[in-house]
């Protein structure tokens, strides 16, 4: 890796913005065709919305993406080819479910102290998975029920088809955790879309079988590392691009201290960023209008580090779901070893916009209070406390992916990913399969790829 200080103009083939998991997918795919691609990275590491940092103990922790599930093939396969090992998420014992100032706990993956409630749950996770089945990955617009679905938010489908409020309130914990945002944000066809790029509303919210059952040993961005060590100095850092040209024969990027020059570029960040970038000539109208429409998530996700992973003696799995509070959602994050013990919490949608604009010491009060109320007064002690605000971060301003409103999908959704003269789109809101997870950044940033060299060289 080059930092941008130490060179001021480079040519290149392909030229790529970003240097998370899509951007350095693009780049390596570009690199074993034979292509010069060169990659502008606004920070000061590689990895993006996946960043793992050590504690004050060495603990690895993943402030960002972290897990991969059974049906992430493009994600397990890169994983394999850089040698980035896995291990299960510790799921054993029970989980704790926090309702009506109540804590109770439970073995199955939904809470059935309410036996009605939770058949209903059943139900509509059910109906869901069978109407996603019926929206079309490749354009979700296309479907026969587009414009109705994307009339209206997951909300207010909820109040029309699902009468029990436990019921309500366990599907809204869910698009909390997925999201990072609430069920009124959301396009129902979006939403749907969503389910049908992740296999199911069951794999998207399980640990077993779903998203969240593997970890990486050395963390999530020891692929993005890897990656950078093999393309070298390929990837220039400290680099945040402000422009970008185009002309019939070629394309320039530009950012305060470096300027590369190409055949293609491929833009590799969130549309919201994208859509910051200064464009010459403009973009047209409908991808510029895509931009201003794709607000992205709001998550603050926070560590406690223990000495031990204490709620395992007490026969718990350090799994929470919860009506209400900061934190809602809880897993052990503990290191392979189990030890330190670690506890990750999540501060999810509406509170992660209200908590966002506190200071960390409120924060830090007001999780610990509620890891006291599910686990016990030990939680109210970890040695160290590490929050990421992804909404704070210049070069992401939330996560975990950009989310549709009403009305967007249907009437933008064909400038997701649809090139414009010289320029391509990457990223993981601009994938057909585990879109808005890393998976989906990887399947993208090879798209992208695939795009380029269909174009000749």
């Amino acid at each position: 890796m080059t930092d941008a200080h130490s060179i001021k103009q480079r040519q290149a083939d392909v030229v790529i913005v970003g240097a998370g998991l899509a951007g350095l997918a693009a780049a390596r795919a570009l690199a074993a065709a034979g292509v010069d691609a060169v990659v502008l990275e606004a920070r000061a590491r590689v990895g993006g919305r996946v960043y793992t940092r050590p504690a004050s103990d060495g603990t690895l922790l993943d402030l960002g993406g972290q897990w991969i599930g059974p049906t992430q093939q493009r994600l397990a396969a890169l994983a394999e080819a850089v040698g980035a090992a896995t291990f299960p998420t510790y799921v054993d014992g029970l989980n704790i479910e926090y309702r009506d100032g109540q804590r109770a706990t439970y073995a199955d993956a939904i809470p059935m102290n309410d036996p009605i409630a939770a058949l209903e749950t059943v139900e509509t996770l059910l109906e869901l998975n069978l109407m996603a089945q019926d929206v079309p990955l490749a354009a979700p617009w296309t479907a026969d029920r587009a414009a109705e679905w994307d009339a209206q938010t997951v909300a207010s489908w909820m109040e029309a088809h699902v009468s029990s409020a436990i019921a309500r309130m366990w599907l809204t914990l869910g698009v909390q955790a997925v999201f990072a945002a609430e069920p009124r944000d959301l396009s129902l066809l979006h939403f749907l879309f969503y389910v049908h790029s992740g296999g199911s509303l069951n794999e998207l919210l399980s640990v077993t079988s779903g998203a969240q059952e593997r970890r990486f040993q050395q963390g999530a961005q020891s692929i993005a590392d890897r990656m950078a060590a093999e393309l070298g100095e390929r990837i220039i850092l400290n680099a945040p691009v402000h422009t970008i040209s185009q002309n019939d024969r070629s394309v320039r990027v530009e950012s305060d201290s470096v300027t590369v020059m190409g055949q293609r570029a491929i833009i590799a960040i969130p549309p919201t960023l994208a859509g910051r970038l200064r464009y010459r000539p403009a973009l047209p109208a409908h991808r510029d209008q895509l931009t201003q429409r794709v607000p992205m998530g709001t998550v603050i996700k926070v560590h406690c580090l223990y000495a031990a992973p204490f709620w395992r003696d007490d026969g718990l799995s350090g799994q929470v779901a919860s009506d209400s509070g900061i934190v809602r959602v809880t897993f052990d994050n503990s290191p392979e070893s189990g030890r330190p013990g670690v506890l990750l919490s999540f501060i999810e949608g509406d509170e992660g916009r209200v908590w966002g604009r506190r200071s960390v010491d409120e924060r830090r009060a007001a999780v610990l209070e509620c890891l006291v109320r599910y686990f016990g007064d030990k939680a109210g002690a970890p040695f160290e406390y590490v929050e990421q605000n992804w909404a704070e971060e210049e070069y992401t301003r939330g996560c975990y992916a950009g989310y549709l409103p009403p009305g967007v999908l249907s009437m933008y959704g064909d400038a997701l990913r649809a090139p414009i003269g010289r320029l391509h789109w990457a990223g993981t809101e601009t994938a057909t399969v585990w879109n808005g997870y890393m998976d989906g950044a990887v399947q993208s940033g090879e798209r992208a790829a695939a795009e380029v060299l269909a174009c000749g060289l």
